[in-house]
C-alpha cells in the first residue's frame, strides 16, 4: 500500500515545471520498473495535458528499455545462450507487450509437424528435406522480397505472422525448430548471405577428433526454400568476392554471433529511416553481446 500512496503521489508531480523535481520523480518512477507501467498508462489516459503524456511516454519507454538491456546482459552472461530467449528479448525491444506463450506456441506446433516426420532411421538430409517442406512447403515461410531490409523482419512474431523475413531471420527461426528437433544445424557468418551448416556430431565424429570444418556435412540456404550445397559453392562465392580465406566462413557461429547479426540489420535498418535514436538504443544492446558493458 505505501508503495502505491508513493507511485500515485509521483505520478501528481509529473506536470512540475522544476525541472529538478521533475527529474527525482521521472528517476523514482523507473527505479520501479515494470510494475509502475499500468499506472503510468492509466494516467496517459485521464490526462489532457500533452507535457504529461509526453513525460510519461518518454518513462514508459525508459523502463522497457531497461528491461530488455537487463534481460539481454543475463542471457549474455549465462551459460546456455537458448536462441529462442535470446531472440525474445530482442523482439520485445520493440514489442514490449510481447505475447510471449503465444509465440512459444506457434513454434511448438510447427515443431510438431515436423516431429511427426522425423525418424532416428532418416539421413541427415532425409530429415533436411522433411524439415524443408514443413517450413517452406507446409508453413509457407519465405524472403521478404518487396520489402527485404524492413526492420520488421528481424523480430520474431513478424516472422511468425507475416511468414517473411531476410537471411539472418529466417536461418534464425531455422535453427531453433532443428534444434528443438535433435538436429544439428547452426548458423554460418557468410559475407553479404548467412547461411546454415549442418554438423556431423555423431559419436563417430567426435571419435576422430575432426576439426569444425571437417564435421560439416552439407550447407543449406534458408532463403532458396533451404536448398542443400557443398562446400566447393561457398569458395567460388568468396572467390567472385575477391576475399581471402576465413575459416568463420565456413564454420558454424554460436547463438550470441546469430543474436548479434539480427541487431545489425536493425541498425542499419534505422539508419537508413534516419532513426538515430533507436541506432543508439541497438548499439548498446550490441555492447552487451560484445562484452563492453
Amino acid at each position: 500500500m505505501k508503495e502505491e500512496r508513493e507511485i500515485r503521489a509521483l505520478i501528481t508531480l509529473l506536470d512540475d515545471e522544476n525541472s529538478e523535481i521533475f527529474n527525482n520523480v521521472r528517476n523514482k518512477l523507473i527505479e520501479y520498473g515494470n510494475e509502475v507501467v499500468p499506472d503510468l498508462e492509466a494516467a496517459w489516459e485521464e490526462s489532457f495535458n500533452p507535457l504529461i503524456q509526453q513525460r510519461i511516454e518518454d518513462i514508459v519507454n525508459q523502463i522497457q528499455f531497461d528491461y530488455v538491456l537487463h534481460a539481454l546482459e543475463n542471457w549474455s552472461k549465462g551459460e546456455k545462450h537458448d536462441l529462442l530467449e535470446g531472440w525474445l528479448i530482442l523482439t520485445k525491444y520493440q514489442y514490449p507487450d510481447l505475447e510471449e506463450k503465444k509465440l512459444r506456441a506457434q513454434i511448438e506446433r510447427i515443431r510438431k509437424d515436423a516431429w511427426i516426420e522425423i525418424n532416428d532411421e532418416q539421413t541427415a538430409l532425409e530429415k533436411i528435406k522433411v524439415l524443408n517442406h514443413i517450413l517452406f512447403g507446409i508453413h509457407g515461410f519465405s524472403g521478404n522480397s518487396t520489402n527485404y531490409h524492413a526492420p520488421g523482419n528481424n523480430f520474431l512474431n513478424n516472422l511468425l505472422e507475416s511468414k517473411k523475413g531476410n537471411a539472418v531471420s529466417i536461418s534464425t527461426f531455422y535453427i531453433i525448430v532443428a534444434a528443438q528437433l535433435g538436429i544439428p544445424v547452426y548458423g554460418v557468418n557468410l559475407p553479404e548471405h548467412f547461411i546454415l551448416a549442418y554438423k556431423d556430431e555423431s559419436a563417430v565424429s567426435m571419435l576422430f577428433n575432426l576439426r569444425n570444418e571437417e564435421r560439416i556435412l552439407f550447407y543449406i540456404n534458408p532463403l532458396n526454400k533451404g536448398s542443400v550445397f557443398s562446400r566447393r559453392e561457398i569458395d567460388v562465392f568468396v572467390k567472385r568476392l575477391n576475399l581471402e580465406y576465413n575459416a568463420q566462413y565456413y564454420e558454424p557461429c554460436d547463438n550470441n554471433e546469430v543474436l548479434k547479426l539480427l541487431i545489425l540489420n536493425l541498425i542499419r535498418a534505422y539508419k537508413e529511416d534516419g532513426r538515430k535514436e533507436k541506432c543508439d538504443e541497438l548499439k548498446q544492446l550490441l555492447d552487451i553481446l560484445n562484452g563492453k558493458r
